[in-house]
């Protein structure tokens, strides 16, 4: 079902001329066979949000397709589609002529959710305590790892192709989406025309191969309350205005309104699964990525250290390549102050695979 939304207003010399133009939001559901040790082999549901200009919605764009990939904690939609003033990045891409679609992993947001997220015994002991129980683990470890990420994302990937026609899409990704579509790039090279990754967990030290039983020992899932939510915020905003108030008010609505379960909880939470932690994308992997690469860090961010992206720019074999360090930005950039540099970068990228006219540069925006 489609949902006309206004797009972006107008701002000089940041924001395309296709940005007075409306773009039309319609929802997708995709099956996928889960890699999911929970669901191993039996079918499941991705959720897939796609937003573009109306004749791209009728016709397509060619190979002008965008996937976004979230990261740890936060779904597709809400990362990546804030419904506050100019902060939806899919919206900014869309108004300029892409079809630009996002993907919940197994676990996340409109996504199924397998029954052990549903229990709070399969929290961690600590998590446990803020809903006033203790309980012994009644699932033996994390839910997801970085395998059944990258088989939802094949899943997106094949269907969005065979849906607008495409040979390849462009790849977006955050946080641990870092891995996630980083690392899928790197084994499908020829299904990805540009990436784009904004403060990637990338670690030199990744091992290329998983642990031998799957799930790994540990709690299932986690959650996130509004007050923690705010902490981990404000600890990486220490600029003036680096924050709207009511841009943090809407991510927080947008998050709870991903989770009706959670959202019900005392004290309302978003839950998110605890992936495994990440094998496969080795430094051999990127020395041997030729992707188009842009890669974001926030000066401030506190959860991704930017020497572990200047660690990627330094590592990725790609001859096109360009980091940006980001002033006044923490780990949630999309959603501050500088996002329209973010985002303004991140279209030129995909239009010309430059930012500011270089193609393999280190640059400093937004100080």
């Amino acid at each position: 079902m489609a949902r006309l939304w206004m797009a972006l207003p107008l701002l000089l010399g940041l924001c395309a001329p296709s940005l007075a133009q409306q773009t039309q939001t319609r929802d997708h559901s995709v099956t996928v066979t889960s890699q999911v040790p929970f669901l191993a082999g039996k079918k499941s549901k991705l959720y897939l949000r796609e937003r573009a200009l109306p004749e791209v919605m009728r016709k397509g764009a060619g190979d002008k397709v965008v996937l976004f990939v979230h990261g740890a904690g936060t779904p597709a939609e809400v990362s990546f589609d804030v419904p506050y003033q100019d902060y939806s990045w899919m919206g900014y891409l869309a108004a300029a002529g892409y079809d630009v679609f996002t993907v919940d992993m197994t676990g996340y947001g409109r996504s199924a959710r397998p029954a052990p997220m549903n229990d709070k015994c399969n929290l961690a002991p600590a998590q446990q305590k803020s809903f006033g129980v203790d309980c012994p683990q009644a699932y033996p470890g994390a839910l997801t790892n970085i395998e059944s990420d990258w088989n939802d994302i094949s899943a997106a990937v094949d269907f969005i192709r065979k849906l607008r026609g495409a040979q390849k899409v462009n790849l977006v990704g955050w946080s641990q989406g870092g891995p996630r579509a980083g690392g899928w790039t790197a084994n499908h090279p020829e299904r990805v025309n540009k990436l784009i990754l904004l403060a990637p967990a990338y670690n030199r030290a990744t091992k290329a191969d998983g642990p031998a039983v799957l799930p790994m020992a540990g709690a299932v899932f986690n959650t996130q309350s509004h007050d923690e939510f705010t902490a981990n915020w404000n600890r990486q905003a220490p600029c003036p205005g680096q924050v709207d108030p009511a841009a943090a008010a809407s991510v927080w609505s947008e998050m709870l309104l991903s989770d009706p379960v959670g959202a019900k909880w005392t004290p309302a939470v978003r839950r998110a699964p605890i992936a495994s932690s990440s094998w496969g994308w080795t430094q051999a992997k990127v020395k041997a990525m030729t992707t188009p690469t842009l890669m974001v860090a926030g000066i401030h961010d506190a959860q991704v250290n930017p020497e572990r992206v200047r660690d990627f720019y330094a590592d990725i074999g790609s001859p096109q390549k360009v980091f940006i360090d980001l002033g006044c930005s923490s780990h949630n950039a999309m959603w501050e102050k500088n996002h329209l540099i973010l985002f303004k970068a991140s279209l030129e990228w995909l239009d010309k695979g430059t930012v500011d006219g270089q193609g393999n540069t280190m640059l400093k925006l937004g100080y």
